[in-house]
């Protein structure tokens, strides 16, 4: 919502020593991010965790409260991986060291010694909340917290993490790095700062997610921020074509595909974001904003 310029002049006028804090906090540079946490082995998560392995060379450890969940996102895992052998772009030794650089545990405790940590949770405004609460508790110090989220509000999540306004130990290293799904595939993620983040916190993610092979933007935090603001009313609007009968599904997605030369229609978009994952962000849009052109179809 503000640059780093005006985030650290409200701090000053507001809150000297949070002040200091937040300016004389020490970088941590992404080459000295030497172990990723991962919270969520579904999709996002499983992608997150298996490009930093790849990528960025990095030991991750996914943490997920279901041993099913895990079970199934580490077969998903060597499935990606076998596929890259197979079409040759990586060889099996590169397959194997990937493999196991990748960590699993049901306890957030197995998190006490990252580096930086992305959680990639459902779109649920207090399940991120209280997983950051306790991130604050469990991860290091000098930790950087972050969120995959895709419309949650930054400065919002950041406030959990500490019970005391003028201690931004914990809130000024926290950021919302947005991937894009597939996460293997897609080079884009969405970097989000918070009215707490510090300027060391966003330089440390930006490097980071270029060290995973990824091209980042940044966005203000705003509902929505910059993807989902653009994207889910394109998408909504598509479902009320559908529910009004202007257009079958299948009409819908070709115009869009062979008119607008995107790779999927909008219909087809949705299935593969999930429906439930839309409707969750289109509920943010129109509540956060009371605006009516984000009510949900």
């Amino acid at each position: 919502m503000f640059s780093a310029v005006v985030r650290s002049s409200l701090l000053r006028q507001v809150c000297p020593a949070a002040y200091r804090h937040f300016s004389s906090s020490s970088p941590l540079a992404a080459a000295e991010v030497k172990k990723l946490g991962v919270i969520g082995a579904g999709q996002m998560g499983l992608g997150i965790a298996l490009v930093a392995a790849q990528r960025a060379g990095v030991p991750v450890m996914i943490v997920d409260n279901s041993q099913a969940s895990i079970d199934k996102g580490m077969k998903f895992a060597d499935k990606l991986l076998a596929k890259d052998v197979s079409k040759e772009r990586i060889s099996q030794s590169d397959a194997d060291a990937t493999r196991e650089r990748l960590s699993q545990s049901t306890s957030m405790d197995a998190l006490s010694d990252v580096d930086f940590v992305i959680e990639a949770v459902p779109e649920i405004p207090d399940l991120k909340t209280k997983i950051f609460a306790q991130l604050a508790q469990i991860c290091p110090s000098h930790a950087i917290l972050a969120t995959n989220t895709s419309s949650i509000s930054i400065t919002r999540i950041a406030a959990s993490t500490s019970k005391d306004p003028t201690d931004l130990s914990a809130p000024s290293r926290v950021i919302s790095t947005h991937f894009m799904n597939p996460v293997p595939i897609q080079k884009g993620v969405e970097i989000i700062t918070g009215l707490q983040t510090s300027q060391s916190t966003i330089d440390t993610a930006i490097e980071f997610c270029k060290r995973m092979g990824k091209i980042p933007s940044q966005s203000a935090d705003s509902p929505g921020f910059l993807a989902n603001r653009i994207l889910m009313p394109y998408i909504n609007e598509a479902i009320i074509c559908f529910e009004t009968g202007i257009g079958r599904k299948e009409d819908i997605d070709s115009i869009m595909k062979n008119g607008t030369n995107v790779p999927m229609g909008p219909l087809q978009l949705a299935d593969f974001i999930g429906i439930d994952t839309c409707l969750a962000i289109m509920k943010v849009l129109y509540e956060e904003t009371g605006d009516s052109k984000y009510r949900p179809a």
